[in-house]
């Protein structure tokens, strides 16, 4: 039921829907009650909701405690044992349909998986996504099983896992999968403002892995005071930033993440070992 239940809630409460829902509401009930003042009430916030979620900075600073909390991977990182990437960049439906690889905003995550794989020849490659379809649908690693070649990604190392619905199958399933040895190095890729629920569910499943975040929507802390100069581009970071807040919250009710914001692990001082 959590799968289902999840993509209802977020519908619900997305902050971009809930504004419409209450201006909306607001002005049903204006016309057609006698209760002036909470008409009034819910059109205002429903307004109100979406100008300034719209076109405030309110959206970057939502978003960037989350892309700011893992520091992009050195250029001279050591070569990990297996490189991971995370669905949620290509539109499989859409793909499957036009028998091409078709990519939303979060694109950048199959693409860096192609630039890494040449970065790093040896390194095993995986993709983990399924459906996100309630009901089910294709898969997005089927997707990338049959367009390897257009990405230039060799075939002889990739891993596909294409059962995981959400983060915490990601984890669960890629770690079964793969069954890392201990003290092996694995970069992780996805969002930046994803990373830290994705990195927190990987160490609950066991599997320790680096971060290399992509795909920002914002260019640091000096987005903070920032205005947008479309309200639907405020709004769509809004929506994400929310969506990913609350995310965190519920995986660490629910006991798949170990912390409310997974961040990079302490770096072990020098004598911290004979102590």
């Amino acid at each position: 039921m959590f799968f289902p239940l999840s993509k209802v809630v977020y519908f619900l409460i997305t902050p971009s829907n809930l504004f419409i829902f209450s201006a909306t509401a607001g002005l049903v009930i204006l016309a057609a009650t006698r209760l002036r003042r909470t008409g009034l009430a819910l059109a205002a916030l429903g307004l109100l909701g979406l100008a300034v979620g719209g076109l405030t900075p309110v959206s970057e600073i939502a978003l960037l405690p989350l892309e700011e909390r893992f520091p992009p991977y050195p250029e001279d990182g050591p070569a990990p044992a297996g490189i991971i990437v995370l669905g949620g960049g290509i539109e499989a439906g859409l793909s499957e349909a036009r028998d091409q690889v078709l990519g939303n905003d979060a694109g950048e995550r199959p693409v860096y998986l192609a630039h890494l794989a040449r970065r790093f020849p040896q390194a095993r490659l995986v993709f983990s996504g399924g459906s996100g379809f309630v009901g089910g649908g294709i898969a997005e690693a089927d997707i990338i099983s049959r367009h390897a070649d257009v990405l230039g990604l060799p075939r002889t190392r990739l891993i596909l896992e294409n059962r995981s619905r959400n983060t915490q199958e990601n984890a669960a399933f890629t770690a079964a999968l793969v069954q890392p040895k201990p003290g092996e190095r694995w970069l992780l890729i996805t969002s930046a403002w994803h990373m830290p629920r994705a990195i927190g569910c990987f160490r609950e499943a066991g599997f320790t892995v680096d971060a290399f975040p992509v795909d920002y929507r914002t260019r640091g802390w000096g987005d903070a005071a920032r205005f947008h100069g479309f309200a639907s581009d405020g709004l769509l970071q809004l929506d994400l930033a929310v969506k990913e807040w609350i995310g965190l919250v519920v995986y660490r009710l629910a006991g798949y993440t170990p912390d409310w914001l997974p961040g990079p692990e302490p770096v072990a001082s020098p004598g911290s070992a004979s102590r």
